[in-house]
């Protein structure tokens, strides 16, 4: 088998071609995006400067919960895009269903991550890109918490330094996006998620993987 790889520069290329044809949507989708965490974060807020601190800790579950499934919202319509499917802004909500997989798989990365940050700094590094992709198993495939970690520690065999420069690339094109007023995060936003959601395929799809296993 060849080793997966995936190309850096197709990856944004793929990430500003689609936001640049889609850009009306994804400013939609991230204003949508962007109110529906603002409104329970701000009401939890004004709680907590009122005093209602058991309020403010309820509604702060609320507006934790809404942004997780936000966010696998948003790697399903990116998805979406990839595969040539039609999304809608409703389907930001779409893997409500898959939050406590998201949830298990995330404190057991979290906790993996932080014990590599621990011996040294690098372990955690390398632990962290070469697990990146668990929530992108979680929402394509549908997997379980530790088949989605096993099935992202495979997909990035080879690749960890190639990932770390993207990853960095990714953050520069985000700052950048914050330097243009903010306004520029509408764009840069979806190009770097999109490119991500085109790393991930092209690094999955060389992997044989079925749904909740890998072999």
């Amino acid at each position: 088998m060849n080793k997966r790889t995936f190309s850096i520069k197709e990856a944004l290329g793929f990430g500003w071609e689609t936001a640049k044809e889609n850009l009306g949507f994804f400013v939609m989708l991230l204003l949508v995006a962007a109110l529906i965490y603002l409104i329970p974060w701000s009401v939890a807020l004004l709680l907590s400067e009122r005093g209602f601190l058991w309020s403010s800790m309820g509604v702060s579950m609320v507006d934790f919960v809404l942004t997780a499934i936000i966010w696998m919202g948003i790697i399903k319509i990116s998805l979406n895009f990839y595969d040539k499917k039609e999304s809608e802004i409703e389907d930001i909500v779409s893997p409500y269903y898959l939050f406590f997989k998201y949830l298990l798989a995330s404190i057991v990365y979290f906790i993996i991550v932080i014990l590599g940050f621990v011996l040294f700094i690098v372990p955690g590094i390398y632990l962290a890109i070469r697990l990146w992709f668990f929530d992108y198993f979680i929402i394509d495939k549908e997997m379980g918490p530790l088949d989605s970690l096993k099935s992202s520690f495979h997909a990035t065999k080879g690749n960890v330094l190639k990932l770390l420069l993207f990853l960095i690339l990714m953050g520069v094109i985000n700052i950048l996006g914050v330097l243009l007023l903010v306004i520029g995060l509408f764009i840069t936003i979806p190009v770097t998620i999109l490119a991500s959601v085109f790393a991930y395929r092209k690094l999955s799809e060389q992997i044989a993987i079925t749904k909740g296993t890998d072999s």
